[in-house]
């Protein structure tokens, strides 16, 4: 009978204790607050010639107000520089207030590589001039979409030059923050995809 009593205290003592209710925000945190969580870092689909690309740069939570006067100046300055350097020339683009869409060629994975960080060194300079800061300018790695088809191409040109009214930056028309309106700062499409292809599109 004591070895029984003795047993159920020992139980008692040593037994599991009452799980913890997890506390609000506990736990790992995304590795940035501000610009969220990002692009995920698995590797990126393959670039060849003849592919178009649809590129999205977003900006740092300071980092605002693309569309406006100076900061779009400057800006254009950077596309009209970086166009056609390292493998990779820059066709379309649609500047939104805190992103960038970008419809570009490459020569290759190494030639976007190349062409977007010489892209991005340029535009971060010309952003940290305007708005009196340093540091990057991007909130992570850039997004890529590869258009493999008439069909792709065409949907993502139409992405790119109705983005503005999508998030209400116009209500009609061209957006004057593209290329569709400011055409002297990028070069002619060389893929027949985009240059001519995406036509042939199929319908919806």
């Amino acid at each position: 009978m004591l070895n029984s009593v003795r047993r159920r205290e020992t139980q008692l003592l040593f037994g599991f204790a009452k799980r913890r209710k997890r506390k609000k925000g506990a736990g790992r945190k995304p590795k940035d607050l501000v610009n969220g969580a990002g692009v995920s870092h698995l590797r990126r689909p393959a670039v060849v010639r003849r592919f178009p690309l649809h590129v999205t740069v977003r900006m740092r939570g300071e980092v605002y107000g693309l569309r406006s006067g100076r900061c779009f100046r400057v800006l254009k300055r950077a596309f009209a520089a970086a166009r056609a350097k390292f493998g990779m020339r820059l066709c379309h683009f649609a500047v939104m207030g805190n992103h960038i869409h970008f419809l570009v060629e490459a020569e290759d994975s190494a030639a976007l590589a190349r062409g977007m960080k010489g892209l991005g060194v340029r535009m971060a300079k010309a952003l940290n001039r305007v708005m009196g800061r340093r540091g990057a300018v991007y909130a992570d790695r850039y997004h890529l979409r590869v258009c493999r088809t008439p069909t792709q191409t065409a949907r993502a040109l139409e992405y790119v030059r109705a983005n503005a009214r999508k998030h209400g930056l116009i209500r009609g028309g061209l957006d004057p923050y593209s290329s569709w309106v400011a055409r002297d700062v990028v070069v002619a499409a060389r893929s027949w995809m985009l240059a001519e292809g995406w036509r042939r599109a199929r319908g919806p």
